[in-house]
């Protein structure tokens, strides 16, 4: 039934006073009705949902399912999105500031689901889902498609000159090795052991690089756009294992269900490194290998590279960064980021100290 109200003149409706009077209800927007005795009946209401008015929601954990992968490509196109870098610090830590009021019940009245959420995806674009710090922004997975179209769009470019192909691969291993970093599993990580993983993954990437060019030379020049792919992908072999090494030596921590911490595991950090490493090379192939078949289509099926020699740069920035726009949050989603393992795949001492009623273990794999 709804409730009548008599108006015998136009008036202008508070809707935050009413929605005061109505005890609260979630109201932005009132429509009524008229019937034939001038009695205006409420028929309906529309607006976004006080936090006040709902059960608890588990804001730790993300909006969308995490056990199937459309659910995860959602939750990491938000998490990646590049605007989330314009986000200032303030901003930022205001949106922390509201997520832990929510989970004290201190909210601050008239807060919505939707500030709670856009509170949520703030907070899990710049703060490690471990130590819960303020991430360094260059290292943010929201970095990733600003900072790789311009490193692997010149990379890219300049993939023929020795000098060019030192260059390019170590600033894309600089840059790697602090989105690595940044993204690692919680795990504290010295100067030593950062550094190396960065020197060998640079000599890597750029001796693969040198050599594959010198062979390039005899094969069809699409053939050689491809060499900084396959640097890429060898550079990520490396470097993650290194970086992450910590964990490969003493295990990541583990948890059951509820998030009760279990010890660390070594099998686990393989896992969890296994599949960054696998990941991660295929994140990098849209871009660094469609590009090339582009590029090479335009240099010779049109005479726009002729006519602007100088477009080369730009055209092959901006195509990397519109595959990464999509190739960065779907090749995150390939795995969850909580992944599990059963707990008869565990190490014979961790199963050992583990209840029998724990059937499974989860562990953050990092990005």
């Amino acid at each position: 039934m709804h409730d009548k109200i008599m108006i015998n003149r136009p008036v202008l409706i508070n809707t935050r006073s009413i929605t005061k009077l109505l005890c609260d209800t979630p109201t932005t927007i009132l429509a009524f009705q008229v019937d034939s005795a001038g009695a205006w009946t409420m028929a309906g209401v529309s607006g976004k949902t006080l936090v006040s008015e709902t059960s608890r929601i588990d804001f730790s954990k993300p909006r969308y399912d995490q056990t199937t992968y459309i659910g995860r490509a959602a939750h990491f196109f938000e998490v990646t999105d590049p605007r989330n870098v314009l986000l200032s610090n303030d901003q930022l830590y205001k949106a922390k500031q509201l997520l832990e009021q929510y989970k004290e019940s201190r909210a601050p009245y008239g807060t919505t689901v939707d500030d709670m959420w856009l509170a949520k995806r703030r907070y899990s674009s710049a703060f490690h889902p471990d130590t819960g710090e303020l991430m360094f922004l260059p290292g943010r997975m929201a970095f990733q498609v600003p900072g790789n179209m311009v490193i692997t769009g010149l990379m890219m470019t300049f993939h023929q000159a020795p000098s060019a192909v030192i260059f390019w691969q170590w600033m894309n291993q600089s840059f790697n090795a602090g989105v690595n970093y940044t993204n690692r599993s919680g795990e504290a990580v010295s100067f030593r052991q950062l550094f190396i993983p960065y020197i060998c993954a640079t000599g890597g990437a750029v001796s693969s690089a040198l050599a594959m060019n010198r062979m390039a030379k005899y094969v069809p020049s699409l053939v050689g756009r491809f060499v900084p792919y396959f640097a890429v992908a060898i550079a990520n072999c490396i470097n993650i294992p290194l970086i992450r090494q910590k964990e490969l030596q003493y295990g990541t921590n583990i948890k059951d269900s509820e998030g009760n911490d279990l010890g660390k595991s070594k099998v686990a950090a393989r896992k969890a490194i296994t599949q960054v490493v696998f990941s991660r090379i295929v994140m990098a192939g849209p871009s660094m290998m469609f590009t090339p078949v582009i590029m090479e289509l335009l240099e010779k099926r049109t005479n726009i590279l002729k006519r602007w020699p100088k477009a080369n740069a730009p055209i092959q920035i901006l195509l990397v960064g519109f595959f990464l726009a999509f190739a960065t949050p779907l090749c995150c989603a390939i795995y969850p980021q909580q992944s599990a393992l059963p707990v008869s795949k565990l190490e014979k001492e961790i199963q050992s100290g583990i209840s029998p009623d724990v059937k499974t273990v989860y562990f953050n794999k990092g990005l």
